[in-house]
């Protein structure tokens, strides 16, 4: 069996950091998806793809890999650029601001 390890990215949609802390272990598909004819549905028979196992961190995700005899590729999370502003849109409206808000 093979598997991938790695660190959620954080959602696009958002500017929350929720679900990117732990470290997910997938296992790779053994089998290609199939599209029933009759309902259109895509289905697979390898059940090992509907599993997905979180861990707090990357040395025990890989010491349940080596125990279970997985073989697991580990993907390093990319770091986040410290450029960020630190208030955001929000500081846009503050009270406090040091000049006024115009278009």
């Amino acid at each position: 069996m093979r598997a991938r390890i790695y660190r959620p990215a954080k959602n696009a949609m958002t500017s929350g950091m929720a679900k990117t802390r732990k470290w997910v272990l997938d296992f790779v598909p053994s089998s290609a998806r199939e599209v029933d004819p009759l309902m259109g549905w895509t289905s697979s028979s390898d059940t090992q793809s509907q599993v997905r196992l979180r861990f707090d961190t990357k040395e025990a995700a890989l010491e349940y890999a080596e125990a279970h005899g997985i073989d697991a590729v580990v993907s390093e999370p990319k770091v986040r650029k410290a450029n960020v502003r630190a208030g955001g849109y929000g500081e846009n409206f503050a009270t406090n601001r040091r000049g006024p808000w115009t278009h």
